[in-house]
């Protein structure tokens, strides 16, 4: 699937984000772009979800292997509280997750205005690809929108990190 990004706005898009989440580094992270097939099939294996969403995420971290965050509940922090040791070769960086994209979801959410995560930007296909990088990035990272703290919290960082990008 062609990218309306540069693989390299999407890469310092996804850093970013591990720099913000705070992951431990070195690491790896993944970033697939898919198309809304692929996302509708992975949405309803592992979300339980029938049909296509944008942005899916697949930490291998738990949220307390990351610093806390603004908005987190703390009740996040006490589920597996103590972060994972890894007993890696030298010179082998632990894996954060990956990210999987829907490029033809981004093209149609910026194409109708529904872009930014509210359903209400203008903008291009490239500005809501990287939104969503940035964002299941974050998702690695232990950040979640469930709760209304959360996500204000969620949602300004997403945007502090777009707005470092440009």
């Amino acid at each position: 699937m062609r990218s309306p990004a540069s693989l390299a706005s999407l890469a310092r898009a996804m850093a970013a984000a591990l720099d913000a989440g705070r992951a431990p580094g070195p690491a790896s992270a993944g970033l697939v772009l898919a198309n809304d097939r692929e996302l509708a099939a992975l949405n309803q294996r592992h979300m339980g979800e029938h049909g296509p969403t944008d942005v899916l995420s697949f930490p291998m971290l738990p949220p307390a292997a990351f610093p806390r965050h603004a908005g987190q509940p703390a009740e996040a922090r006490r589920v597996n509280a103590v972060a994972p040791r890894f007993a890696l070769p030298p010179a082998r960086r632990p894996h954060i997750g990956d990210v999987v994209v829907s490029v033809e979801r981004a093209g149609a959410q910026a194409d109708a205005g529904r872009g930014g995560q509210t359903g209400d930007v203008r903008w291009s296909v490239a500005d809501e690809l990287r939104l969503l990088v940035v964002h299941g990035t974050l998702h690695l990272c232990g950040w979640d929108h469930r709760l209304p703290a959360e996500e204000s919290a969620m949602r300004t960082l997403e945007r502090r990190i777009l707005e470092r990008l440009k």
